[in-house]
């Protein structure tokens, strides 16, 4: 797929274009940040130091947040979250249900599992609305229709909701508000993720741009939120650093449109009564169990790290194959899926270093990138091909007898008829000279003697 959506000029050009609308906003956004890159170390640290005592931090959010009068469930991975939503939707009797947008819920597949149990679900941010009715997972992790174009979406609509197909932005934006007006209010249960859990209050906080989440969040009488168990920060008060960090880097706002901090069920009926957070590991631990990898999980979900990467901008997210792409994809998914299905994200890498360069949490992404193909080759997960050019082209390229063995001729048919197949059929193959530096070197110098 990767292949084919690679020249596919007009998918390249339509996620070229958003991305680089998003670029705009991001440079003048990181502008108004006057000390960046001491906020992006203080970033840091402060999740470096929650992964070194997550367990410690979570049994803090856990106790204060049903002190709240909430309840939490461990879910050790996506079998067991996706099975004790159901069994809380069952046992409220509950068949609609609102969806703010969640990776985590994406990660574990529960739009599909609620719709074999007959459970109706409905995504409300626009973007994921868009993309559920067009039957596709999302393509961003802060843009789920990045690959849309406004035309694509406007057909979408004329195809679903027969609107006229040459409807403005605006005119599909007023219908679809229109549209889950009513289904906020049926609703039996909302659904959410998390964009951090603060330890010392127990409390969720959540950040978006449209206000479908705080709708999502007050009708039903049941709120159940999503989180993975690395989306702890130790204090209220790290919000002031992470919520700018996050925003800036995911949409180059100074602040996202809608923040919200929610520490249990509403005591005034005037909200849910119960609220439930679902703490979900799903390999999680596994990551955290190894200390150069475990950076990762300070991810903040900005999405920053795709938006430069040369190779997501060309080949798009869905030929990742997984809820998480781009670097931040690359780097975690071997690990939350497993290095033998996986380990091939590591290697299509151009591992040029900008991915690092702008995450606002400082994960050194590029070196992991190079940690996972390690781990791959020493799991002996790599296939028995790849292995034996490795081995091969190693040895050659090292040896200096071999390299001046044959012609420049013969090296090339060599690489036409083999090499080429393997480093891809639209790559132009360099051209080697018909003498090697060592043998013009051995030339000149004779002649020099003579």
């Amino acid at each position: 797929m990767s292949e084919k959506v690679a020249f596919d000029q007009k998918h390249r050009h339509i996620i070229n274009y958003n991305i680089g609308k998003y670029d705009q906003a991001v440079v003048k956004g990181k502008e108004r940040l006057v000390h960046l890159e001491m906020a992006r170390q203080r970033a840091h640290s402060i999740k470096h130091k929650v992964l070194a005592q997550l367990d410690k931090y979570l049994v803090e959010f856990e106790t204060n947040f049903q002190r709240n009068g909430g309840r939490v469930i461990w879910a050790t991975d996506a079998e067991s979250a996706v099975n004790e939503i159901i069994h809380l939707l069952q046992k409220e009797k509950i068949d609609k249900v609102v969806k703010s947008k969640s990776m985590t819920t994406e990660e574990i597949n529960l739009n599909q599992a609620l719709e074999k149990k007959k459970i109706k679900v409905l995504e409300t941010d626009l973007g994921e609305f868009i993309v559920q009715r067009a039957g596709e997972k999302p393509y961003h992790i802060v843009t789920p229709a990045m690959h849309k174009s406004k035309e694509d979406v406007a057909a979408l609509y004329h195809d679903q909701f027969e609107l006229p197909p040459n409807s403005s932005p605006e005119d599909i934006t007023a219908f679809t508000r229109k549209y889950l007006r009513g289904a906020y209010k049926m609703a039996g249960a909302g659904i959410t993720g998390a964009n951090f859990l603060i330890a010392d209050t127990g409390s969720v906080a959540l950040t978006e741009n449209e206000g479908n989440g705080l709708l999502t969040m007050a009708f039903p009488g049941l709120h159940i939120v999503v989180a993975g168990i690395e989306k702890i920060i130790p204090s209220l008060e790290d919000l002031d650093l992470f919520w700018p960090l996050l925003a800036t880097h995911g949409t180059g706002q100074v602040m996202t449109a809608y923040n919200s901090i929610l520490s249990g069920p509403a005591g005034n009926g005037k909200g849910p009564s119960q609220m439930v957070v679902i703490l979900l590991d799903n390999g999680r631990t596994e990551l955290l169990a190894k200390p150069r990898h475990r950076s990762a999980l300070g991810c903040i979900r900005c999405g920053a790290c795709l938006n430069v990467c040369p190779v997501y901008k060309n080949i798009g997210g869905y030929t990742y194959d997984t809820t998480y792409s781009g670097p931040i994809g690359s780097v975690i998914t071997p690990h939350l899926k497993g290095m033998r299905d996986y380990n091939h994200l590591s290697f299509a890498s151009t591992i040029c270093g900008a991915c690092t360069e702008v995450c606002p949490v400082k994960i050194p992404l590029h070196e992991m990138l190079l940690l996972n193909r390690n781990e791959a080759v020493k799991a002996d997960v790599v296939s028995s091909s790849d292995k034996f050019l490795l081995k091969q082209s190693s040895r050659f390229l090292q040896s200096r007898k071999m390299l001046d063995m044959t012609q420049g001729g013969t090296k090339n048919m060599v690489i036409k008829y083999f090499v080429s197949k393997a480093w891809g059929s639209h790559r132009v193959m360099p051209e080697i000279a018909k003498k090697s530096f060592s043998q013009l070197w051995k030339e000149q110098q004779q002649k020099g003697e003579d």
